[in-house]
């Protein structure tokens, strides 16, 4: 590098208030400042004549000013100046600038120069106001950055400029034999050309080339987490004892649960270790593949790890695990954020000196005071709340023990070996005896009243229910019931003879779980909730829900929330209640009435909003796209891939000189997904 910098506050431009703006924006390095990419470009390259200006449109025109500068003063302490083109088809157009003295001093009448901005609304002339004015020759493609308070977009555009003759030697992640078969330009030329392009031309083949890095690197990163559980594990399985664990359930299980736990033991078996994904639908019985996984592991003499990403869910495990468990004498232990020290301490010496066979915790587990002293299985339940850096840390726990994880999240069979690049895959696609078909209707606000009667005829027979609610508190700027406003509303109104309990985000953990507690016990009748209770619930005895202003929910996450009910004996409803009138949305709530089958109504969404939102840090634990595009670039991400694999199989640990950048990105790329 020609100029090393550490810290970016000493960057020309920057200082210590704007290095903590830019933190902000998730800039802390010069790599990162040079992967900040425009979200759009100003055209100056080609200017327009004037005839052609478009209301509303920005648009560029060149002309000679044919007036003098006019200076007028009001009251206000404003200063507005103004004067007249002409463009060389000999059409004139009004210029007026605000408060703007320096630039009003450098334009001089008779000289041309380029004038980029909108067509102000004026019945008599055409006039641009405020417009940016370039010299006449600065055919320049001028790009425009996300930018937010205190660091605008050219104040961007000059940091990154400072940061490209900075950095100096740029050394490329990609592979040379991969940019001579892909035509792919060099890293040099393509950080030019996607922050200052000299040709449109240019510009093209920049984003091309970085578009194809990132899905790339981000498939390079589960390849290469892949791999390195390729070592030898010291958690091998040496005794199947799963025919010892069939008998402690109540419940027999279906042959995909079979099928998916010998898979995942054939596996733990092997000198290396298992690296899978179950994925099965909302209630297909995953949390029965855990049990028996971490009951071979402790037989075995191996302590078992399960993340879950809410507190809730994990004292939900933690009872479920205990009560199949405790009979076989296996320990199990619970570990969450809300413990106290003295209790946080405790489980920190039970996992240390392996009197615990089993934790179940939530990120809690990841903590640097947890010490395994035999890791043999790391679970990851609801994978999708977890980055593969998180994942790869709680590995690093253990000698390389065994990986699973489970989501019930509906993907697309055509992306679903995309997305879980990292991962071998067990489908679970049974539903276990007795689940009860969910039958789903969509209404309008004004059945609101039959709603709740129909509720009221549910909680009189016994049953218990859900209403739940997009916002936790009220939000001035939509017109939408909040959970906090709806249960005031419905506890001493509509539901007044009945038990209510409210349940959102923002209540401490104590509070959640003894709304759960006695919720689970019956004590609670409707439980008006947000989305907090989406993932891993399991009260047998709800049978009814409602789901305010659905629209608003993602199909995904509605299907999700749906799997809430139906998980007893009893016949279950789900009632969608949306006054929206978008097409799209009114299409999504009818495919999900239509469909109880979760890799259906995926596909089907696949179908109608393509793959874009089934791809994202957020809602799988891969990094986010900058400059990628998975509604126009999927076939770009499958070349990536093809390229990944090679690049793996050629150097499987990157430890080529020639992949040293490679790797760096890599590793920066994912470690970055584990911090969001």
């Amino acid at each position: 590098m020609a100029s090393q910098i550490y810290n970016i506050q000493y960057l020309k431009g920057v200082g210590e208030k704007r290095a903590e703006l830019l933190n902000k924006l998730g800039i802390s390095s010069l790599d990162a400042l040079l992967r900040y990419f425009p979200r759009k470009y100003q055209d100056w390259s080609n200017p327009i004549p004037i005839c052609d200006a478009v209301y509303g449109e920005n648009f560029c025109v060149k002309g000679k000013i044919i007036t003098p500068i006019n200076e007028n003063k009001k009251r206000n302490n404003m200063v507005i100046f103004s004067f007249n083109i002409l463009d060389e088809n000999n059409d004139t157009m009004r210029i007026t600038i605000f408060n703007n003295k320096y630039l009003a001093k450098k334009l001089h009448t008779g000289s041309t120069y380029l004038f980029y901005g909108k067509l102000s609304y004026n019945s008599i002339f055409k006039e641009m106001v405020s417009p940016e004015i370039e010299a006449e020759g600065s055919n320049i493609i001028r790009p425009i950055y996300p930018a937010i308070n205190g660091l605008s977009s050219k104040t961007l555009e000059k940091i990154i400029q400072n940061a490209i003759a900075a950095k100096g030697v740029i050394n490329d992640p990609i592979p040379e034999f991969i940019r001579k078969e892909l035509n792919l330009c060099d890293i040099v030329y393509a950080t030019q050309n996607i922050h200052h392009p000299k040709t449109k031309d240019a510009l093209r083949a920049a984003r091309r080339r970085f578009i194809f890095e990132e899905l790339y690197l981000m498939q390079m990163g589960m390849l290469f987490f892949k791999n390195k559980k390729k070592e030898g594990t010291s958690a091998r399985i040496n005794k199947n004892y799963v025919d010892d664990f069939f008998p402690l359930l109540p419940y027999s299980l279906t042959n995909a649960q079979k099928t998916a736990i010998f898979d995942c033991l054939n596996d733990m078996e092997k000198a290396t270790p298992m690296n899978r994904l179950i994925q099965g639908d909302v209630g297909s019985g995953k949390t029965a593949i855990a049990l028996a996984l971490c009951f071979v592991c402790a037989k075995n003499g191996l302590q078992s790890a399960l993340m879950v990403p809410t507190e809730v869910l994990a004292e939900q495990h933690f009872k479920n695990f205990e009560n199949t468990l405790s009979a076989a004498g296996i320990r199990c232990v619970l570990l969450t954020g809300s413990m106290t020290p003295k209790q946080k301490q405790r489980v920190y010496e039970q996992i240390e000196n392996a009197s615990a066979d089993i934790v179940i915790g939530t990120h809690a587990v990841l903590s640097p005071n947890v010490n395994f002293k035999n890791l043999g299985l790391v679970i990851a339940d609801e994978q999708h709340r977890f980055g593969v850096a998180q994942r790869y840390t709680l590995n690093s726990k253990g000698d390389f023990p065994h990986s699973l994880i489970m989501s019930a999240t509906p993907i697309p069979r055509t992306l679903s070996l995309i997305i879980y690049g990292d991962l071998d895959i067990s489908i679970v696609n049974e539903y276990p005896k007795g689940r009860q078909k969910i039958e789903t209707y969509f209404v309008n606000s004004g059945y609101h009243e039959r709603v709740y009667n129909y509720i009221k005829k549910h909680l009189d027979e016994g049953r218990q229910g859900y209403i739940i609610c997009p916002l936790v508190e009220e939000n001035e700027g939509l017109d939408i019931l909040s959970a906090e406003q709806l249960y005031e509303k419905l506890r001493d109104t509509t539901f007044k003879d009945y038990s209510v309990g409210l349940l959102h985000g923002k209540m401490s953990a104590k509070q959640k779980n003894d709304v759960m507690r006695r919720f689970d016990s019956g004590e609670i009748q409707l439980l008006i909730s947000t989305t907090v209770i989406e993932v891993g619930v399991d009260v047998p005895n709800s049978a009814i829900m409602v789901i305010e202003n659905a629209e608003r929910f993602g199909i995904s996450q509605l299907h999700q929330l749906r799997g809430r009910i139906g998980r007893g004996q009893y016949k279950s409803t789900c009632i969608l209640v949306s006054d929206t009138s978008a097409d799209t949305s009114i299409k999504r709530l009818k495919t999900l009435c239509a469909n109880s089958d979760g890799f259906k109504i995926a596909d089907e969404d696949l179908k109608m909003r393509g793959p874009g939102d089934f791809i994202g840090q957020r809602q799988h634990g891969l990094p986010t796209l900058r400059i990628a595009d998975m509604e126009t670039d999927i076939q770009v991400l499958k070349t990536a891939g093809i390229y990944a694999k090679k690049t793996i199989t050629l150097d499987p640990q990157l430890k080529l000189p020639e992949h040293g950048e490679l790797k760096n990105q890599v590793l920066n790329l994912y470690q970055n997904v584990s911090k969001n």
